[in-house]
């Protein structure tokens, strides 16, 4: 089985329905969803977890796809890490250059119109999936549906 990670990015108020929609949207492989947030804007949080490249359908909206370096807990993309490599080798791309990886310890690499940011992380929270879908998941319209029920338990 081929894997993809891919992260979505979220914020504090939107992170149940994300997840929700993680859930229902993919297989998430070894039932992980790893939740970063921003140390700078503690209000933005990534969600980063594992599908099989296979079976992956659509890819959800803020959804990309990312790579890890284990060792320095480094998550980034090729693009930015092919910024890194320019702003390191005066501007010249050479994919045999050595990326100091201690150097971006616990960081997620990614770039915007702006160039490479690099974005202070720490884990937030690790969702397991399975337990998740046991205790979150809700089918559309439940939410209104419990508002409308009276005390009597009759629909209003």
């Amino acid at each position: 089985m081929k894997t993809q990670l891919l992260c979505t990015f979220t914020d504090r108020e939107t992170i149940d329905e994300t997840i929700n929609k993680v859930v229902q949207s993919y297989q998430v492989i070894f039932n992980k969803i790893y939740v970063f947030e921003n140390k700078n804007d503690k209000n933005e949080l990534a969600c980063t977890y594992n599908v099989d490249v296979v079976n992956l359908g659509n890819i959800l909206p803020g959804t990309i796809t990312f790579h890890r370096k284990k060792q320095t807990n480094t998550l980034y993309t090729i693009n930015a890490l092919n910024e890194v490599i320019k702003e390191l080798n005066d501007g010249k791309l050479d994919k045999k250059f050595p990326i100091p990886w201690n150097n971006y310890y616990n960081t997620m690499l990614v770039t915007n119109s702006g160039g490479l940011m690099v974005i202070n992380t720490k884990l937030h929270t690790i969702i397991n999936t399975e337990e998740w879908e046991k205790n979150h998941t809700y089918i559309e319209g439940t939410i209104k549906a419990i508002r409308d029920v009276n005390i009597s338990g009759k629909l209003d």
